[in-house]
């Protein structure tokens, strides 16, 4: 393949071929070679956190957010889910010439209250503007860093055989509130993204709970690439069950005329957690008491194995879930 597909920034097979085979190629080491939601590192004042994405969501306003609290939320729980306290972002905005300057208010306004929320600040920033046709609209870079407590132990290496797997609400929201804004499907008034800082959530459970093995935030690619990617990272199985996993009504029968898989659609204020059995009853506890784990439930199992996730389904049968291959739905996030 010579050239750049739309697939290969999905956050799926191609976008893991493209890391894989270029970006580690010429950047490899070891804190990139985890390919974690945020890089994790010593530094003269303790463990730190720093991690940074591009948002180039169309349509820049839809129903539950905009590109601005997208990319403030996007930031934050890529540091969150590591385990890290984020501080500080950094925003750098690329402009389409001719774009309206009250619409870039509406943005920079969600912005600051997204951060507010979060307790962190936007400490530097940078504003490009490109001729007009040379851009769509508007792209936004955030950078974030945070303080990671001392003697935490998230990743990889931490989940073993019975470890409980956690989601901390329903799933695909965000996916299928995006497709439906961009084609006018009529279904704005039943669906909103779920797009929302987590750090405060984590940070309540990060802090009663002594089991959390690791976490994970759910975007490109949803549930079902997560988990991939988590077993194969484990070197262990996990087993999900589908009647366990939240999905809302609206999202079950809009993806169904569709044809999409829930399990597969970005979310942006959703997490994992691999958790041991112990803390389970704890952990549900505290989320379902929190501002955006209210519809937390227990979804599968950790299990010896070699990378594989399996669903159960209803009747009794398995499905085998890999990572997102060539999804047609670019531009989510």
């Amino acid at each position: 393949m010579s050239v750049v597909l739309l697939a290969h920034g999905d956050g799926g097979l191609l976008t893991r071929e493209l890391v894989d085979g270029l970006f580690l190629k010429y950047f490899n080491n070891p804190l990139l070679q985890q390919l974690s939601d945020a890089a994790v590192f010593n530094s003269p004042g303790g463990r730190m956190a720093m991690t940074t994405d591009a948002f180039v969501v169309d349509p820049i306003f839809f129903p539950g957010g905009d590109i601005g609290k997208l990319a403030v939320c996007g930031t934050i729980n890529d540091l969150a889910v590591s385990g890290a306290r984020p501080r500080y972002i950094t925003a750098s905005f690329t402009i389409e010439e001719g774009f309206a300057l009250a619409d870039l208010e509406k943005v920079v306004a969600s912005m600051a209250e997204a951060c507010t929320e979060a307790g962190v600040d936007v400490v530097a920033g940078d504003t490009k503007v490109v001729p007009r046709g040379h851009l769509d609209k508007l792209f936004i870079t955030t950078t974030g860093v945070g303080m990671v407590p001392e003697k935490l132990d998230w990743g990889y290496h931490r989940p073993v055989p019975g470890d409980v797997v956690l989601v901390n609400g329903s799933l695909g929201n965000h996916g299928l509130t995006i497709l439906a804004a961009r084609e006018n499907l009529g279904l704005d008034g039943a669906l909103a993204s779920d797009c929302a800082p987590l750090n405060n959530t984590i940070n309540l459970l990060q802090k009663h709970c002594s089991g959390i093995k690791m976490m994970r935030d759910l975007t490109r690619g949803g549930l079902a690439t997560a988990a991939k990617e988590i077993a194969e990272g484990c070197g262990l199985d996990i087993r999900l069950r589908e009647y366990a996993l939240p999905i809302d009504a609206a999202v079950r029968g809009a993806a169904e005329i569709l044809g999409l898989d829930p399990l597969y659609l970005a979310n942006e204020g959703k997490f994992l957690v691999i958790i041991d059995p112990a803390q389970v009853t704890k952990a549900l506890d505290i989320l379902k008491q929190s501002s955006y784990g209210r519809d937390s439930q227990v979804i599968g199992q950790i299990c010896a194995g070699s990378g594989n996730v399996y669903l159960q389904t209803p009747l009794g049968g398995t499905k085998i879930l890999g990572l997102l291959a060539g999804q047609p739905l670019p531009r989510i996030c």
